[in-house]
């Protein structure tokens, strides 16, 4: 069973040497994200940038899910953006919004909403109140793709919704008048490129080195490479009708989880792009973690690390949290095949 991100089931030469054109991707994009500015980024991280520079929300503060990436940190120190975090709601594993409100303070300018996992926040409500106090929402798209965008932006990374390892995407009610630097392709990048086919995922996964919180710096937005849009091209042509057949598995999934005492993510209107859940109270996350990779079970324990662990909820949440394999490619035996071999480490430990 292989990690968590998007992966090809098999190797097909289609993406690559199909005709393409970014102009037809962008029309594909613009029914979807009408009366919107796109523009292509290396990475979520980069859109996020943009997103930041385009709402000149510099020297501000900014409503923050305190359960989120830590690649957010240093993007907010450099622009002088004061955090202000809210705990995250057990259920949704999102920021809890009913505590926006009384977070605000005349220097908050900003709200920044996370997609968790790809279940959609309840927008409706997020964007009153940001109307009423006159603020500006950014939307975290990295683990969704959305028929709609409430906020003035909202940005996207491809490789948690493709299977690419980079690219990124801001849509914005704004123009956007920026020249990015030309994506460059390294060796490392050419590497984790091969992590995307199964037969190369193991050996990948297995000997892959964890990346530290210092390594996690900010960097220069710059252009999205050619391969990765090819790749999305490709993928859009049957990308519903995948992403059914992954929410039918994730439900599938979850309820053989809760029967084994995980607290399963809400799943209402999910897009699952990560099958997440908090591991029981008597279990240790981590042993089980590493026991898993043993069996080739490559989970994920991400955002272990938050904006900031104080918050109650956030503490026990990343703690707890795991994220376990789940391709739109899988079956139901390959699920049971994962739980039966979490309940063998289970009885084990």
């Amino acid at each position: 069973m292989y990690f968590t991100h998007p992966q090809f089931n098999k190797l097909s030469l289609k993406p690559f040497f199909r005709k393409f054109s970014e102009k037809f991707l962008l029309e594909k994009l613009n029914n979807i994200f009408p009366n919107s500015n796109i523009v292509f980024t290396d990475s979520g991280r980069s859109a996020f940038q943009l997103a930041i520079e385009s709402l000149n929300l510099q020297n501000t503060e900014m409503i923050v899910p305190a359960y989120i990436c830590d690649i957010f940190r240093p993007i907010l120190k450099h622009y002088n953006i004061k955090p202000i975090h809210i705990d995250t709601n057990f259920t949704t594993f999102q920021a809890d919004t009913s505590e926006i409100e009384t977070q605000i303070t005349p220097n908050t300018k900003s709200i920044l909403i996370c997609h968790t996992y790809g279940l959609p926040v309840d927008m409706e409500n997020v964007s009153k109140i940001a109307r009423n106090y006159n603020l500006k929402i950014i939307e975290d798209c990295a683990h969704i793709l959305p028929h709609r965008i409430y906020g003035d932006c909202a940005f996207f990374s491809f490789m948690k919704l493709f299977p690419v390892t980079n690219g990124g995407m801001l849509v914005s009610k704004n123009p956007i008048n920026i020249n990015l630097e030309k994506y460059v392709s390294t060796i490392s990048e050419k590497i984790k490129f091969l992590r995307l086919f199964p037969k190369f995922a193991n050996f990948s996964e297995k000997f892959r080195p964890e990346e530290k919180l210092a390594d996690r710096q900010r960097k220069i937005p710059k252009n999205i490479s050619r391969l990765t849009l090819k790749i999305i091209d490709y993928c859009f042509d049957n990308f519903n009708e995948q992403l059914n057949n992954k929410i039918e598995l994730a439900k599938y999934f979850q309820a053989k989880l809760s029967k084994i005492d995980f607290k399963v993510q809400e799943s209402e209107n999910n897009h699952f792009t990560y099958l997440s859940a908090l591991v029981p109270e008597n279990i240790d996350r981590n042993e089980l973690f590493y026991k898993l990779k043993e069996r080739h079970i490559f989970c994920s324990r991400i955002w272990q690390n938050p904006l900031l662990k104080q918050l109650p909820n956030t503490s026990v949440i990343t703690g707890r949290i795991i994220n376990l394999p789940l391709q739109n490619w899988y079956t139901k035996q390959d699920i049971d095949n994962i739980i039966e071999k979490i309940i063998m480490i289970m009885n084990e430990m």
